[in-house]
């Protein structure tokens, strides 16, 4: 990232899916109650760090989970639901075959190739999916060619690589990362400060 720039970053909030420990990539399901209240969790911790109506630029996944949470946090703001840019190299993880399946469930397809994946996944792509280092090169092209303070909303998978390659991680130290909701991330030059309620 360019030298002098902020980007705060978030996940989307709880869905269905997250609820019920669901496999969930490109596939969306609905946030949940607690989701909608983690999107304006969000929304306060950005309001309390930049105040209302912030000269940001706004970018988000293009799937419905995190646009959602977008415009819930920008409501929060005091500015129009709508206003945001739309970037799909903010998507999450393309999760192939596993998408909107349990881990018993993913595991029983093949459990050797699962155990593979779960061991390195960095390097070992979800069947028909995508892996890590997949992920990193798309999230680094677009980290590279922001101009200006930016808020951007994503996803689990992708919102831990984006920690871990500012934190300097390997892609051990990534993986084990935990994927929090209703919370907002401050990256300025390498250092990573999550930001809680």
């Amino acid at each position: 990232m360019r030298p002098g720039l902020t980007l705060w970053f978030a996940r989307h909030g709880q869905t269905r899916a997250n609820a019920a420990h669901r496999f969930s990539g490109r596939k969306d399901t609905p946030l949940t109650p607690l989701g909608l209240e983690q999107c304006a969790q969000v929304g306060a911790i950005l309001r309390q760090a930049v105040g209302p109506r912030p000269d940001l630029s706004f970018v988000c996944s293009p799937l419905a989970r995190a646009r959602r949470t977008m415009e819930i946090a920008r409501a929060a703001l005091d500015l129009p639901r709508e206003g945001y840019a739309i970037d799909a190299r903010l998507e999450e993880i393309d999760l192939g075959r596993w998408d909107q399946l349990t881990d018993a469930e993913a595991r029983a397809l093949d459990p050797a190739y699962f155990d593979r994946r779960l061991a390195d996944k960095w390097n070992t792509r979800v069947p028909d999916g995508e892996n890590y280092a997949d992920v990193a090169a798309r999230v680094t092209d677009w980290t590279r060619g922001l101009t200006a303070n930016t808020f951007a909303v994503s996803h689990g998978a992708t919102t831990r690589i984006l920690r871990g390659l500012f934190a300097g991680l390997d892609s051990a130290a990534m993986s084990g990362l935990d994927e929090p909701q209703g919370v907002v991330f401050r990256v300025r030059g390498r250092e990573v400060v999550r930001l809680d309620p």
